[in-house]
């Protein structure tokens, strides 16, 4: 381990970091007013991705927090789980005592029961919370890793044969700025304590020149939100990013695979290529190389989230009407209502515009997502309504909105 200035291995250094400054900073009082969501970790994502959309939710459902923070896995997983009542055990690990305590007020603000909590490192899960697990979240926390290999074969090491992970890590290109940042400020203030690095980090951040990188990229803005995230973004002595190929080096050594980046779609080259013959050249290659490309080409990926199992093929696909669609965090009817406005659907994803054009009738097919009927229910009910609509024509555009709205983890499935 490379030492600090002060004699401390930058593993300690980090930990001192924690303790200092919980990240990320949250207020459980918040929790009245707010339930933090997000991907990974959303049971419908866990189900879409590492379970073929076919869990038996009935049974037991075991979950490790790795690196849990101040709770907003912990939080987010146990009041999805205890809504659906599910019977669950989750378990927080993290060394920070600090962050453990936070993430403690804010499930008992919410009344949530099945969590335990556990204080040390992910290195040593396998003595600290023995497995095996059904799912197994970590969260900005390999990046972090002086050995990031060992890290995640620790907890390959505590997951169940048929379980996964849902992990995010720091991608290079959408942190532009960033790492030459950090070698700035370390030569700035390598001998001062933490607090006075941080307000030296932020009179430098007001003085910047304009031709600077991290000021340029405005893609990037954790630092303005208070002073855990300036010092876990400029000031951490443990940090690094993956692109994919690096990332997939990474699980691959794990003996994982990678089931699915999420967002899926901006994985795909051609999302930022028109040209036909470019489109042409890169679609042969294999899917890792695929995604390679596309974070080449988008340079806007600050991160990496991504399912990961042991075994291909667990990702749910659309082989026939028995599959429940589930909409994530979109109104089926104003869907529909923008749909048939704009006959496409079109967003801003890290500032790049996109438009992902879809058929007439699938309109007509989201605005009877209920999260409830299958497919095949649905196109039954819209024929027996408007039999002049041909029953191919509604599941080709429901093929269409899965491509579409499934690529941007807008639209999961479920078995029935």
């Amino acid at each position: 381990m490379t030492p600090m200035s002060d004699g401390r291995s930058r593993s300690e250094a980090l930990a001192a970091q924690y303790e200092a400054y919980p990240y990320p900073e949250r207020d459980p009082a918040d929790e009245a007013k707010r339930l933090i969501t997000g991907s990974p970790s959303r049971l419908a994502e866990i189900d879409h991705y590492l379970y073929g959309g076919a869990r038996d939710w009935s049974r037991p459902f075991r979950v490790l927090v790795a690196g849990g923070g101040t709770g907003d896995a912990t939080v987010m997983l146990a009041q999805q789980l205890a809504e659906v009542a599910v019977e669950a055990e989750i378990v927080y690990l993290d060394r920070s005592a600090a962050a453990r305590a936070i993430a403690e007020a804010r499930v008992a603000a919410r009344g949530l029961t099945g969590v335990r909590f556990v204080t040390g490192s992910l290195l040593e899960v396998a003595g600290l919370a023995p497995g095996p697990f059904d799912y197994v979240d970590c969260c900005g926390v390999l990046h972090h890793l002086d050995d990031p290999a060992a890290g995640l074969a620790a907890l390959t090491g505590v997951l169940a044969e048929d379980g996964g992970l849902g992990i995010m890590v720091y991608a290079p290109y959408g942190r532009s700025g960033v790492y030459e940042l950090q070698a700035a400020l370390r030569q700035l203030g390598r001998d001062l304590p933490l607090d006075r690095r941080l307000a030296l980090a932020r009179r430098l951040l007001a003085g910047l020149p304009t031709t600077n990188r991290f000021a340029a990229n405005r893609l990037i803005g954790d630092h303005r939100r208070g002073d855990a995230e300036l010092v876990d973004l400029l000031l951490n002595p443990v940090d690094r990013a993956f692109s994919v190929p690096e990332l997939a080096g990474l699980v691959a050594g794990a003996g994982l695979t990678i089931a699915s980046f999420v967002e899926p779609v901006r994985y795909e080259p051609r999302l930022y290529l028109a040209d036909p013959a470019l489109r042409a050249r890169c679609d042969g290659l294999p899917p890792i190389e695929q995604a390679a490309l596309a974070e080449r080409l988008a340079g806007n990926m600050k991160t990496h989230v991504a399912y990961l199992a042991r075994r291909p093929g667990t990702v749910a696909r659309l082989d026939g009407p028995d599959w429940v669609p589930q909409l994530i965090e979109i109104d089926a009817r104003t869907l529909a209502a923008s749909l048939e406005r704009k006959g496409a659907i079109s967003g801003t994803v890290d500032g790049l515009d996109i438009t992902l054009p879809v058929p007439p009738l699938a309109a007509a097919v989201a605005g009877e997502i209920d999260d409830r009927r299958t497919l095949g229910e649905i196109v039954a009910d819209l024929r027996r309504r408007r039999p002049e609509l041909a029953e191919a024509s509604l599941v080709q555009a429901a093929q269409a909105l899965l491509a579409t709205l499934g690529g941007l983890n807008k639209l999961l499935l479920r078995r029935a």
